[in-house]
């Protein structure tokens, strides 16, 4: 816990600070989240995959971690930086704490390090790579600065088909294509007497429509959503076929299916706390978001597509409409996890959409 460990940022500037976690180097994208909680939750979210994350709430680890909480059964990051980690956390459902948990996935760690200066240069300068490494002066920034993250997609996505059924009667049955997807979207789905049926992010347009849906959930994900040119144009043979509700990557991934283009932002938006504003009420919601590229609102022509959300912060594309083709989508989390539950109701409307028995 005491060893010394550097973070060195391509641009060349280096932030020393103590190890915990795995005892190892470590390269990644560095990007920030302002979440005050639910690090159990960002911790095991895949679209983290490639990428070193740093909390810019202080201290972090004090209700350990719990695996009921998990939102998928890995950490797909590169490396988890805080300022003040709590190594005997305090809860009586913590069943190990951080610490163990980076270690038992082969994940370094540094806390100690001055993360409000930290973020502030991501803010002024956009996210940038980073190497978490015992010796600073090993590091060749030329290699650092070419760092990619690359095939992310296929590495969090699930391997096999999984059904998961709800407790009651089955009322709908929807198919939920895993680009890197999140526990809480089957919970949510199931709460409302939805089977869902989770496949690869690699199945085809007619594997998934031989499970006979009602209509089809795209998942989060990590990654570039322009990278993935097969499961769009899987994705263009559904459109029109079965209702469609678009979430993070898959608010992308139907964006570039119907035509549309994507951007990478300057430093994303990751935490629970950002504002929406629903343009056709006017109403803002908070949101929990973790993404780093976005929808072009003016690219969007197809389909009567419509711009749903926006930013309230900076006037990206938070969500979408497509009338013509009965499909839906938004860049932010419904199923929050953590974060607040201001938009879980597009999980009821999605619902109605399948006709439910």
């Amino acid at each position: 816990m005491n060893d010394k460990v550097s973070i060195v940022l391509e641009n060349g500037a280096v932030f020393k600070g103590e190890r915990f976690g795995a005892p190892c180097d470590s390269v990644g994208e560095l990007v920030f989240t302002t979440g005050m909680g639910g690090y159990i939750e960002t911790l095991t979210d895949p679209s983290y995959y490639g990428q070193i994350i740093m909390q810019t709430f202080p201290q972090i680890g004090n209700y350990g971690m719990i695996s009921a909480d998990y939102e998928s059964g890995r950490c797909a990051a590169r490396g988890y930086v805080c300022y003040e980690h709590c190594a005997a956390p305090s809860n009586f459902r913590a069943e190990t704490t951080v610490d163990e948990f980076l270690k038992r996935h082969g994940i370094p760690g540094v806390c100690g390090v001055d993360t409000r200066q930290l973020t502030r240069i991501i803010r002024e300068h956009g996210v940038m790579n980073a190497a978490i490494v015992s010796d600073p002066a090993s590091v060749d920034l030329s290699r650092l600065r070419a760092y990619q993250i690359t095939g992310a997609v296929k590495a969090v996505s699930a391997g096999e088909t999984v059904i998961d059924d709800p407790d009651g009667e089955v009322r709908a049955t929807a198919v939920l294509v895993d680009y890197g997807a999140k526990h809480n979207i089957v919970r949510e789905l199931n709460s409302r007497g939805c089977r869902v049926v989770t496949v690869p992010s690699s199945s085809t347009a007619e594997k998934i429509l031989s499970y006979a849906p009602d209509g089809i959930i795209l998942s989060n994900g990590p990654g570039d959503p322009a990278e993935n040119a097969e499961c769009i144009a899987e994705l263009r043979k559904l459109l029109g076929v079965r209702p469609i509700f678009g979430i993070c990557l898959g608010h992308q991934l139907l964006a570039l299916a119907a035509g549309g283009k994507t951007s990478k932002l300057k430093y994303g938006h990751r935490g629970a706390n950002q504002p929406v504003k629903n343009l056709e009420t006017g109403r803002v919601y908070i949101s929990s978001q973790n993404h780093g590229y976005a929808v072009l609102s003016d690219s969007l022509t197809a389909y009567g597509a419509t711009v749903w959300f926006e930013n309230a912060n900076d006037k990206t594309c938070e969500g979408v409409r497509y009338p013509e083709i009965n499909a839906f989508s938004v860049q932010f989390h419904p199923e929050a996890c953590a974060g607040p539950k201001d938009t879980n109701m597009l999980f009821d409307r999605f619902f109605a959409m399948l006709g439910a028995r």
